[in-house]
């Protein structure tokens, strides 16, 4: 049971009583009627053969309110793609699978390619945004939420909490964030959002002074999470990073476009815990070396286009800046892993912050560099409707034939 404290410009709603899911659930029944509701899941293939996802689709087979589940498979030949048909097909909701891989799905992003629309990088952010593109072609939600596939205690009352916001119609938020704190064996886990986003924030405020953007930001308590949910309007004129600038970009752009009394976050569970990346400390280009990079470029980015000025000279100090606040906050860490009873290596925790250091000074020489950078946001829905439109019609059929199993 979390506090009830108020600390930033974002609205907290907290987990102040033990709440039954059915009761929420039969209160958002009675919300889908004005307000029909989705669901998004971003998926390789190699996750229908792990742990946590057949249990997400046991605990979603109990949800009385969906209208329609979206589910992005990734990575998958046409033997992995039959298979997980028949593996959500035990789900009651309407369910639609994107064969990302599957011919009907590559001959339109050849044609998106063609105009230089086409998400350039491969993973969560391209998969998130053609199942966004298929959620507004269904026209079947008013409200969507997105979560991952690798949620080992996953409970259907996470999604509850997401959506109730979103659709509750003396609320009427349009976009909310899932919070919880990650620990899980013991251990304080979510590396990345503790060790650098948290300390990072707090650095750029003092080194390029005070910055609304970055108090927004801060105020959320796990701006990593991969849980969200928001009106289904809010998918059309949102751009998004394909890298692992995903949430920081997500939440970046409805910063953008929406006033902060419009956006909220939730507590959706006091135990959570996913697949865990690897530090990677050899090879930058994987694991929790490339997530903090493309994180860190991504903030870089975001200041840029507010008219932040970045002078190379303030990335030394920068560096220094960080790294004295995040060893400062393993200290707090330590104290309230101590006070809990759970493990906190300071060894690993100073090293993974060593690697943070080195991550942010590569990042800031990164985009320096390339300015624009390489992998430019995907565009908006509105934007490709603009300039093809017929593709979301098009995009619908392809899926349709797909999941019907035709050749």
């Amino acid at each position: 049971m979390s506090d009830f404290h108020q600390d930033g410009v974002i609205t907290t709603l907290h987990s102040l009583a033990d709440r039954p899911v059915e009761s929420l659930e039969e209160e958002l029944k009675r919300f889908s009627r004005r307000r029909p509701m989705g669901l998004i899941i971003p998926s390789l293939f190699s996750e229908l053969e792990g742990p946590a996802l057949s249990r997400i689709v046991d605990e979603l087979s109990k949800v009385p309110y969906l209208t329609e589940i979206t589910i992005g498979l990734d990575r998958a030949d046409r033997d992995q793609f039959n298979y997980a048909r028949e593996f959500f097909s035990r789900l009651p909701q309407r369910h639609r699978i994107l064969w990302n891989d599957g011919p009907r799905l590559r001959e339109l992003d050849e044609e998106l390619q063609s105009k230089g629309l086409s998400p350039t990088e491969p993973g969560k952010g391209r998969n998130v945004w053609f199942c966004s593109g298929y959620t507004l072609a269904s026209r079947r939600t008013a409200a969507v939420a997105l979560h991952d596939a690798d949620i080992l205690t996953y409970r259907r009352d996470m999604l509850a909490r997401l959506l109730y916001p979103i659709v509750h119609p003396r609320i009427n938020y349009e976009f909310c964030k899932g919070y919880y704190a990650r620990v899980s064996g013991g251990r304080l886990n979510g590396r990345v959002g503790r060790l650098l986003v948290t300390p990072l924030l707090r650095a750029m405020q003092t080194i390029y002074g005070p910055s609304e953007y970055l108090n927004y930001l801060s105020s959320y308590r796990y701006p990593l999470s991969g849980e969200f949910a928001m009106l289904t309007d809010v998918l059309s004129n949102i751009r998004i990073p394909s890298d692992w600038g995903l949430e920081i970009g997500v939440l970046s752009e409805v910063h953008r476009n929406y006033g902060s009394r419009r956006l909220c976050q939730v507590d959706i569970a006091d135990n959570y815990d996913h697949k865990h990346q690897p530090l990677s400390e050899q090879d930058r280009s994987a694991g929790l070396s490339r997530m903090a990079l493309d994180i860190t470029k991504a903030l870089f980015r975001k200041l840029s286009t507010l008219g932040v000025q970045i002078p190379s000279e303030s990335l030394r100090t920068l560096k220094a800046t960080y790294y004295r606040t995040a060893l400062d906050m393993i200290e707090n860490y330590y104290h309230d892993a101590l006070m809990n009873g759970l493990t906190l290596d300071r060894h690993t925790e100073e090293a993974t912050v060593e690697l943070f250091t080195q991550v942010v000074s590569d990042a800031g020489i990164d985009f320096l560099e390339t300015p624009r950078d390489d992998k430019p946001f995907i565009p908006s829905w509105n934007r490709i409707q603009s300039a093809f439109p017929e593709h979301l019609k098009r995009m619908y059929e392809a899926v349709e034939l797909d999941n019907k199993g035709e050749v």
